[in-house]
C-alpha cells in the first residue's frame, strides 16, 4: 500500500512539474470527438427551452460529470419572467381563407425531428399576446431605411400587420419598429434567398432550409439591456424587487410571430399595389409587392402563460494555487429553443472535453495558479438570462477577480473566428500556431491567413485589418463584440475583458437556425461531420485558459487595442466627411426632381429632412487615442524587454494594474437611451441588435443626427480612453 501511494505521490509530483508544452500534449490526449458525438446525441435527443424536462436533466447531466472529472460544482438559479405559449394562430382572412403556421413537419431521414413530444410551436419570446386582424404591408427587413422608404412613398403600417423578412439586423428591431410606426401586429420569415435554396439545398439533401422550417427566437429588447425583463441591474433571485410586465421596457406590445417562406408565400403573392425595389426582392418566385390594402388581410393571435421560471446555471471551479482570487472564466449555454444540437450544444460538448481533460490534469496532480471557473448557462436563447442574472448578481466579485471571460456558443467547421478585447490577440494567435487545422494539416493559425488572402485575390469583400495581417504572417485581429450570446453583460456592463471563439464558414447550420431541424442528424451530416472542429474548438481554447491560468504576468499586449482606436475613429472621420458632402448634395435638390426622376407608377418623395451635419470638433478624442498609442507601445516594448526578469513583486503590481483595465473604459452614465451598456469602445449597435458599434456613443450621434450628443460622447470617451492610457504608463513604470 505504501508503495501504490508513493507512486501516485510521485506521478502528482511529476505532473505539476512537467513543462507546459508537455502538459498540452496531455490534455490533448484527453480531448475525444467520440466523447463529444455521443453527449450530443444524448443532449439533443429531446426539446431544451427553458424549463423543459430535457433541459433539466442536461443541467443535471453536466453538473454530474464535472463533479466526477474532479471540479467543485454549485448551481446558480434565479427566477425570471418567461413567457410560454399558450395558443399561437394565423390565418389569412382575404381574399380566401386559410389556416397557417402551426408546428413544422417532422423529416422521415432525420429521427429527432419526428419527436416531438413536449416542444413548443414555433413562435417568439417576449412579444405582446394580442388577438388581431388587418390588412399586411410588407416591410422587407423593417429597418429604419425601410421605414424611410414607405415614408417617401406614403405607405403607412398604422392599424396595419407588418411581414418582415429576417436578416440585416437583430429579429427584435423589426416589431420594435413596428410597433413604434403604429402596427398592431407583426409576422417574420426566413426567405430562401437568405438561408434557405438560396444559399443550400433544403435539408435533408442539404443543409439549407426547407420551405417550412421556422426561426424561432426572441425579440426581448435587449438594446435597452437583456437578462430577466423585471430586474434590470440586479440578479434574479428569488427575493430580487421586481417591476411589473406592463412596466418592464423590454418587453413588446404587439403580437408576433416568425412563419416558414412556405407560409409567406401565401401572403406575400396576393398583395397588391407597386413593385418593390430591387433590393427588397427575396428568393421566392413571384414579384414583391408592397401591399397593403383591404384586398389581404390575416388574423393573427398569440397566447402566453406569463409567470416566473427557474433557470440554473451550472458553476464548476478548479481552485487556483498561488492566485486563487484570479479567475478565468469560459462559458457556454446549453438550453436551446427546440433540439439545439448547433445551437449551443455543438459548443457545450466541446467545453464539456475541455473541462475533462482539465479535470484529467488535475488530478495528475497539477495545479493552475489562477482559479478556473467554466459555467454552463441556462436561458440564453430568451435573452442571456442566466448568464446576465449571474453577472448582475456578482458584480462586484468579478471586477475584483475576473481576469478575463472566455465565451463560445455554435461551432462548425472551417476557420477559426474570433472576437473580443485586443489585448489577448497574441495569446490566441500563438494557441492557434499550436493546433492543426484537421482538413488540410495546417495549423489553424495559417488556415485562416489562407483563407483571408485567398478570397481576397477572387475580389471578394474582407476585413482590411484582417487581410493586412495575413499577408504580414501576424496574428488573426479581433473582431469588435456586439451582443447575441453569454459575453455580453462581462464586457458592455461589467467591464470584464472578454474573447468569443468559434470555427465555422464551411457548414450549412444556417438553414436549420433555431428550428426543429438543429437535430443531431442534420449537424453530424452538414455542419460538423464527426465533431472533428469540436475537438479543434476543445485544443484551441484550452489552451488560451492554461495560458492564462499558468502565466505569472498577464499574457497581454496592447498595441491591438490603440490600432484598434485609431482605426474605429477615423471610420467616424470619414462618416463625418461623407455625410456633409451629402448633406451639401442633398439641400441642392428639389422634391420636383424626385417626382420628375421616379416611376408615375411609384412616385418617390424626397428624402425625409435631416439636420445637417456641422463639423464637429473631436480634437479631445484624437489626442486621447494618441496618448493611448504612445503608452501601449512603451509597455508593450518595455514587457517584451523585460518579462522574463520579473521579481515577483513586480509581477504581482503589474497583474494588478493590468486584470481590471477594462473597467477603465466603462461610462459612468453609460450609453444614451440605455445606460445599462457602458463600454465607450464598442456595443451592440441600437438598429444593428447583435452586431457591433465601435466607439458606439460617437458613432450612433453622428448616424442619427444628435450632434450635442456626438460632442459629449468625444468628451466621455476621451476621458475613459486617456485613463485607460494612464494605467498602461503606470503598469509600463512596474517594469523600470
Amino acid at each position: 500500500m505504501r508503495s501504490l501511494i508513493l507512486a501516485a505521490l510521485l506521478l502528482g509530483t511529476a505532473a505539476a512539474a512537467q513543462p507546459a508544452a508537455n502538459r498540452e500534449e496531455a490534455y490533448d490526449a484527453q480531448i475525444s470527438s467520440a466523447d463529444q458525438m455521443a453527449w450530443l446525441k444524448t443532449m439533443a435527443a429531446g426539446p431544451n427551452h427553458l424549463g423543459s424536462p430535457h433541459n433539466q436533466a442536461n443541467a443535471a447531466l453536466i453538473e454530474k460529470m464535472f463533479k466526477e472529472w474532479s471540479w467543485q460544482v454549485k448551481r446558480a438559479d434565479y427566477q425570471v419572467l418567461y413567457p410560454t405559449p399558450i395558443s399561437t394562430s394565423l390565418a389569412l382572412v382575404g381574399p380566401m381563407a386559410k389556416t397557417l403556421g402551426g408546428q413544422e413537419p417532422g423529416i422521415p431521414q432525420d429521427e429527432t425531428s419526428n419527436s416531438l413530444a413536449g416542444a413548443l410551436p414555433p413562435y417568439v419570446a417576449f412579444q405582446g399576446d394580442g388577438d388581431v386582424t388587418a390588412p399586411v404591408v410588407y416591410v422587407n427587413y423593417g429597418l429604419p431605411a425601410d421605414d424611410e422608404a414607405l415614408a417617401r412613398r406614403g405607405i403607412s403600417v398604422k392599424g396595419k400587420i407588418v411581414i418582415a423578412r429576417y436578416g440585416a439586423g437583430w429579429r427584435g428591431l423589426k416589431p420594435k419598429l413596428a410597433q413604434e410606426q403604429g402596427a398592431i401586429g407583426c409576422l417574420i420569415y426566413s426567405d430562401p434567398q437568405q438561408d434557405g435554396y438560396g444559399s443550400a439545398d433544403t435539408y435533408p439533401n442539404g443543409g439549407g432550409r426547407p420551405p417550412a422550417g421556422v426561426q424561432r427566437g426572441s425579440v426581448l429588447d435587449m438594446i435597452i439591456y437583456p437578462g430577466d425583463p423585471l430586474t434590470p441591474g440586479v440578479g434574479a433571485t428569488k427575493d430580487a424587487k421586481r417591476l411589473t410586465r406592463e412596466t418592464a421596457p423590454t418587453v413588446l406590445k404587439i403580437p408576433t410571430l416568425p412563419i416558414s417562406y412556405a407560409d409567406a408565400s401565401e401572403i406575400l403573392s396576393r398583395l397588391k399595389g407597386a413593385p418593390v425595389p430591387n433590393d427588397w426582392r427575396g428568393g421566392l418566385p413571384f414579384h414583391y409587392r408592397f401591399g397593403g390594402d383591404d384586398s389581404v388581410q390575416v388574423h393573427l393571435k398569440v397566447q402566453s402563460e406569463w409567470s416566473l421560471k427557474t433557470i440554473s446555471n451550472v458553476i464548476a471551479t478548479l481552485p487556483g494555487s498561488s492566485k486563487k482570487d484570479e479567475w478565468v472564466v469560459r462559458g457556454n449555454h446549453y438550453d436551446g429553443w427546440v433540439f439545439g444540437a448547433s445551437d449551443p450544444l455543438s459548443g457545450e460538448v466541446a467545453m464539456m472535453s475541455e473541462a475533462k481533460a482539465l479535470g484529467a490534469l488535475w488530478k495528475s496532480g497539477w495545479r493552475p495558479k489562477r482559479s478556473i471557473v467554466y459555467a454552463s448557462w441556462d436561458g440564453e436563447e430568451p435573452g442571456l438570462l442566466g448568464s446576465t442574472e449571474w453577472v448582475e448578481e456578482h458584480i462586484a466579485e468579478l471586477r475584483q477577480k475576473a481576469v478575463v471571460y472566455i465565451n463560445s456558443d455554435s461551432n462548425g467547421r472551417g476557420f477559426l473566428g474570433v472576437d473580443g478585447s485586443g489585448q489577448f490577440t497574441s495569446l490566441i494567435g500563438k494557441a492557434a500556431a499550436d493546433v492543426k487545422d484537421p482538413q488540410t494539416g495546417a495549423s489553424v493559425a495559417d488556415r485562416w491567413r489562407a483563407g483571408v488572402r485567398a478570397k481576397a485575390f477572387d475580389g471578394l469583400r474582407g476585413n482590411p485589418a484582417a487581410l493586412a495581417a495575413a499577408e504580414l504572417a501576424a496574428d488573426q485581429p479581433m473582431d469588435a463584440l456586439g451582443s447575441g450570446s453569454d459575453y455580453t453583460a462581462f464586457i458592455h456592463h461589467a467591464g470584464v475583458s472578454s474573447i468569443n471563439i468559434g470555427f465555422g464558414g464551411e457548414g450549412e447550420s444556417a438553414g436549420s437556425y433555431h428550428s426543429i431541424y438543429d437535430s443531431y442528424d442534420h449537424f453530424v451530416r452538414w455542419d460538423d461531420p464527426g465533431l472533428v472542429y469540436g475537438a479543434v474548438l476543445s485544443k484551441v481554447a484550452g489552451r488560451m485558459v492554461m495560458r492564462l491560468a499558468d502565466a505569472n504576468a498577464l499574457p497581454v499586449r496592447f498595441g491591438p487595442v490603440a490600432g484598434a482606436a485609431r482605426s474605429y475613429f477615423g471610420e467616424i472621420k470619414t462618416l463625418i466627411e461623407n455625410r456633409r458632402k451629402e448633406d451639401d448634395k442633398r439641400a441642392g435638390l428639389s422634391a420636383d426632381i424626385y417626382r420628375l426622376g421616379s416611376d408615375p407608377r411609384d412616385p418617390l418623395g424626397p428624402p425625409l429632412p435631416k439636420t445637417p451635419t456641422p463639423a464637429l470638433d473631436l480634437a479631445v478624442l484624437d489626442a486621447a487615442i494618441t496618448r493611448l498609442d504612445g503608452a501601449a507601445k512603451a509597455f508593450d516594448a518595455a514587457i517584451a524587454a523585460r518579462e522574463a526578469s520579473l521579481t515577483p513583486a513586480q509581477t504581482a503590481a503589474l497583474n494588478g494594474k493590468l486584470r481590471d483595465i477594462e473597467q477603465t473604459l466603462l461610462s459612468p452614465s453609460g450609453l444614451p437611451f440605455r445606460p445599462w451598456f457602458r463600454n465607450i469602445l464598442y456595443a451592440p449597435g441600437r438598429f444593428t441588435g447583435y452586431g457591433s458599434k465601435t466607439l458606439p456613443g460617437l458613432r450612433e450621434a453622428v448616424e442619427e443626427r444628435r450632434f450635442d450628443d456626438a460632442t459629449r460622447e468625444a468628451g466621455i470617451a476621451a476621458k475613459a480612453l486617456g485613463d485607460y492610457a494612464d494605467r498602461l504608463n503606470e503598469a509600463a513604470g512596474l517594469l523600470k
